[in-house]
């Protein structure tokens, strides 16, 4: 084995060595070693709009993107953290006026409250509202882009809260 192989070997060694010892994780989490189990309640709705099945697919997005990106096990009830939320807000705006005032743009905007419960350390809970939005031609309607936009939306949504309760961005 030459000097490069061997620094490589040396270099996943001290990879893997801090990876389980809790000191760094490659999934950017920053959750105590005592943190074993997580519990992502339905979401539900509280604003108009939006298809019938969003509060369902967003809360299996959330638990599939927590299996995929840290070693907690999912729990129906009682996990040592809990998130739960509400949508509170569904709605195409118009931005960016042109010339005439008409707008360039409409924006579906999404937002969802989310309440995150620690149950091992208290100081970590937040009860916080989340959005993201994506634009599309005002001369289109919301049904012709909305299949397209909201898995954006639902994963940059899913991924704001993981970064806020997990990584503890």
């Amino acid at each position: 084995m030459g000097r490069l192989g061997g620094l490589r070997l040396l270099l996943v060694l001290l990879a893997l060595t801090l990876d389980s010892c809790g000191i760094y994780s490659f999934t950017g989490t920053n959750l105590s070693p005592d943190i074993k189990t997580f519990t992502v309640l339905n979401f539900t709705m509280s604003t108009a709009g939006g298809p019938a099945s969003l509060t369902l697919d967003f809360s299996e997005k959330l638990k599939e993107y927590f299996q995929r990106n840290t070693s907690l096990t999912q729990r129906p009830s009682g996990g040592d953290l809990l998130i739960e939320g509400t949508f509170t807000g569904y709605d195409v705006v118009p931005v960016a006026p042109t010339a005439s005032d008409k707008a360039g743009f409409n924006r579906l905007n999404v937002t969802v409250q989310v309440r995150f419960t620690n149950n091992k350390d208290e100081t970590k809970n937040f009860d916080q509202s989340f959005s993201f939005y994506e634009d599309f031609p005002q001369s289109e309607t919301l049904d012709a882009n909305e299949a397209r936009m909201l898995p954006k939306i639902m994963d940059q949504l899913v991924q704001n809260i993981f970064n806020k309760s997990a990584a503890d961005w």
